[in-house]
């Protein structure tokens, strides 16, 4: 079963106002599984608008290339 992130409540980037881009692809990072999928909002705490423009951010990375898709077994 998947470990559950350690955060506080609520939306980190409500809190700290920060701007979601795809240039900073290694905060992105941290938001994805070893298996290379992005994580739910109930596992990362962020609020539903911030998930969406998350998970965008990150499809706009990978066409990019600089997140993976998937990994290797």
């Amino acid at each position: 079963m998947a470990e559950r992130m350690a955060r506080e409540r609520g939306c980190v980037f409500c809190k700290t106002e920060t701007e979601l881009k795809w240039e900073n692809y290694e905060k992105l990072a941290e938001y994805l599984t070893p298996r290379g999928r992005i994580q739910s909002s109930q596992l990362t705490g962020n609020c539903a608008k911030h998930q969406r423009l998350l998970s965008r951010v990150i499809k706009q990375a990978r066409h990019l290339s600089l997140l993976p898709f998937t990994t290797q077994k």
